[in-house]
């Protein structure tokens, strides 16, 4: 089981960025894949965006071109670069570690997570 923190939340304006950082420990990260999900006020949570252990990534449409998952498996961290900030972008973000279905299998590119962090609040203001 994974330890995960999360770090690099906080308030901005519209049209800011924030990075977020998540720390691993406790677990083979560098063979796992990674995650960001994120939970709005009165929504489900969602995925945010994926990265499998040989760095293939997935994202939710409305973040597309404007964040970025990356991983540094030597400091078995995983980030997400957030830019052109928006207020619907306002959530509790849950950094996790997971599965990654394998290329050639009905589940190539899936992402399932395991183990989550507590999370991390992003609030953008308008």
């Amino acid at each position: 089981q994974a330890d995960l923190v999360e770090s690099g939340g906080g308030s901005v304006q519209a049209g800011e960025s924030l990075k977020l950082s998540c720390e691993a420990s406790g677990s083979s990260f560098s063979s796992n894949a990674a995650g960001w999900y994120r939970q709005a006020p009165g929504k489900q949570r969602e995925l945010v965006a994926a990265i499998s252990s040989s760095g293939q990534t997935k994202y939710t449409d409305s973040v597309k071109g404007r964040f970025s998952i990356s991983r540094d498996n030597a400091k078995m961290t995983v980030y997400l670069q957030m830019n052109a900030l928006a207020a619907e972008d306002t959530a509790v973000y849950y950094c996790n570690v997971g599965v990654w279905g394998d290329d050639g299998t009905r589940w190539a590119g899936e992402y399932w997570p395991v183990d989550w962090g507590q999370g991390t609040q992003v609030t953008v203001s308008k």
